[in-house]
């Protein structure tokens, strides 16, 4: 029996799709168990005694971050805004993990002259470990000109989001290159990868810090330093406001140490493989209906903008 044109068009997409689909599952399948398996991966070990800086690490994946290189050896220097949290999660960390610690006070939504005062803290250190993760979004998701002093909010978002990870890669990486040693880990955002309406600002911000480590790797990684940009989904944090982790939601500890083991295996990664699904799964509804796609992530802001619409009117 023969088949019609629209039938035969019909069996070419799916196998199309069909191909997609088992590659991708492969190079999940490498990237995420057979190299970390193979130890393919940044051996962080090999840097104890030697200083990891972390950025926005009194809460979520910062924190998580300063646990997981105090676990591998490292010394950390834990840089936020708060005081009385930096001197916490110091002590904490010096006493479960037998480190160093030392505690930065800067407030990254201000300007350029802190990260003056931040090299100053900085001089000195043996700095092998830069995790540039602090970061800024919107209170909940709000068209470009709907957020209350939106000027203000946005110019906060671009120096905690932009001016940080330039600046910090400023001052720590020259050091990383001259020793011939070093990683800098850049946490961008899933935002990156496809369209963010309501999140217009912030996932802007996100696709710059995807862009740089991407470039930043082409410079410098034959000179000995990694650089590897995360880009996350939804990590139950404060930042996220999702309160209770789930398979496709995971605590900060449980991201952070699935995101180490692609660190020199992938320049790029969500990090985590569920949100490496959910990436590769948007994209997919991307080139198949760009319309689609952006019609679904659009309405999910809408829905999320007016969960908490009802919240501050309760």
């Amino acid at each position: 029996m023969s088949l019609t044109v629209l039938e035969k068009v019909g069996i070419v997409f799916i196998v199309v799709v069909a191909v997609q689909l088992v590659r991708r599952l492969l190079q999940l399948l490498y990237d995420h168990v057979i190299a970390p398996a193979l130890h393919m991966n940044v051996d962080f070990t090999k840097f104890k005694g030697t200083w990891a800086v972390v950025t926005g690490a009194t809460d979520g994946l910062g924190k998580a971050y300063a646990e997981a290189m105090a676990r591998r050896g490292l010394d950390v220097v834990l840089i936020s805004r708060t005081k009385a949290k930096l001197d916490t999660v110091a002590a904490d960390i010096a006493a479960q993990y037998n480190v160093r610690t030392k505690v930065i006070e800067a407030d990254f939504t201000g300007g350029d002259e802190l990260y003056d005062a931040i090299d100053k803290e900085l001089m000195g250190l043996d700095i092998s470990v830069l995790v540039n993760n602090v970061g800024m979004s919107y209170p909940h998701p709000e068209y470009f000109l709907g957020l209350p002093d939106r000027s203000k909010v946005f110019q906060s978002i671009l120096r905690c989001n932009v001016h940080s990870v330039t600046n910090m890669s400023l001052l720590v990486m020259p050091r990383m290159v001259e020793r011939k040693k070093g990683v800098v880990i850049n946490v961008s955002s899933a935002t990156a990868l496809f369209p963010s309406p309501l999140l217009t600002v912030y996932g802007a911000t996100k696709a710059y810090v995807d862009k740089l480590s991407e470039d930043l790797q082409a410079e410098y990684g034959s000179q000995g330093v990694t650089v590897q940009c995360i880009l996350p989904g939804v990590v139950a944090t404060n930042m996220s406001k999702v309160r209770r982790a789930t398979w496709m939601s995971p605590t900060p500890d449980q991201f952070v140490e699935s995101a180490l083991k692609r660190v020199g295996i992938l320049e790029k990664t969500p990090g985590y493989y569920p949100h490496s699904l959910l990436v590769w799964a948007i994209q997919l509804m991307q080139s198949i209906s760009p319309t689609l796609c952006l019609y679904v992530i659009k309405n999910t802001m809408l829905n999320v903008r007016e969960r908490a619409r009802r919240r501050y009117a309760s």
